[in-house]
């Protein structure tokens, strides 16, 4: 239980926090020291948790539906070790689909076929997770891209033509630390099931065992501050003018509204406490804003752009794949 916890603490946070601190990262990195934005991410991580286990609550109601194992054997450290494989190459994967599908076992029938159609099912937890997923991409693509399409010019327009000032300069950074937070906190509450469902959700842990989880975290935190974000920050660099502290703080304010409309399911469309992909929203999100801005600046969308776009969409998607057959593999040995 605990390897599986450090395995997928580190491949969670090496892939999957880089989408939620990304921005803040690439905006701040040359202008404060890492372990400064470390310690102001690590705050709010520890305010989540510490709240989250005095509720007895760490996942937050994400694992509310799945049924731990009462022994948790070998394979359940795969898709950990495929993910941290996966992040070396700098893909940015979903981590709820590769790891917490194979806690569905018990839900994926032991027929072949029937296996596949539970993937289209929304009535099971891995369709339905799925599926909710695929509506968090399109809803966040298509609001970047109105929303882009509308503001490009007053923003980012004038972002790229006129740098900050040493006034704006202070406004923007609290506003920027502002929305990080809001967004870290969505996040979190979102993806620490993804972590603490190899400690049954973190409700059976004593005060110390607790502790070690959190410093754990802290830890690795601190790494992926200190190392840049590593190869998956890529995804971020790539995008016009997501170094500039003002579009930064835009892109956060965004990202955190959706997460925050899923998480409560105000449209009572995908059942709010079941786990969804951020990943396929941040992909999304960043899609719809890069069409929307070379749109509205360009008046067209080049091969590159477009391939760029595409490229990001099918690494999250060929993550999908690699997560669902490593679970029909497990589940067909597992019998």
């Amino acid at each position: 239980m605990w390897l599986g916890f450090a395995l997928a603490s580190y491949s969670v946070v090496g892939n999957d926090v880089i989408q939620t601190l990304g921005t803040f990262l690439t905006s701040n990195e040359r202008r404060v020291r890492w372990w400064v934005l470390w310690l102001y991410a690590g705050i709010v991580l520890s305010y989540v948790l510490i709240n989250g286990y005095m509720m007895a609550d760490i996942d937050y109601g994400r694992l509310d539906k799945f049924t731990f194992p009462e022994v948790y054997q070998w394979y359940y450290l795969l898709p950990p070790l495929v993910l941290l494989t996966i992040t070396r190459w700098g893909i940015p994967v979903s981590t709820t689909f590769m790891i917490l599908t194979l806690f569905s076992l018990t839900d994926i029938p032991n027929d072949l076929g029937a296996m596949v159609g539970s993937v289209f099912d929304s009535g099971t937890k891995l369709g339905g997770m799925i599926q909710k997923s695929l509506m968090g991409y399109l809803i966040a693509f298509s609001s970047a891209i109105v929303l882009y399409l509308g503001i490009t010019r007053l923003t980012e327009k004038y972002f790229i033509e006129n740098p900050i000032s040493k006034r704006g300069n202070i406004f923007w950074t609290i506003a920027q630390w502002f929305t990080t937070a809001f967004l870290w906190f969505q996040w979190l509450t979102q993806d620490l099931a993804n972590i603490y469902i190899y400690l049954k959700g973190g409700a059976e842990l004593s005060v110390f065992q607790f502790a070690i989880s959190l410093i754990i975290l802290l830890v690795l935190l601190g790494y992926i501050f200190y190392s840049r974000g590593g190869s998956v920050q890529k995804v971020v660099r790539e995008k016009t003018n997501t170094a500039d502290i003002r579009s930064a703080t835009f892109v956060d304010l965004i990202y955190g509204v959706v997460l925050y409309i899923f998480k409560y399911d105000y449209f009572g469309l995908w059942g709010g406490k079941l786990p969804m992909s951020t990943t396929w929203v941040f992909i999304g999100l960043l899609a719809g804003r890069e069409l929307a801005i070379r749109l509205s600046l360009e008046k067209k969308i080049s091969k590159k752009v477009g391939g760029m776009v595409a490229r990001d969409l099918a690494k999250v998607f060929f993550g999908l794949v690699v997560s669902v057959v490593l679970v029909f593999i497990i589940k067909l040995m597992a019998g």
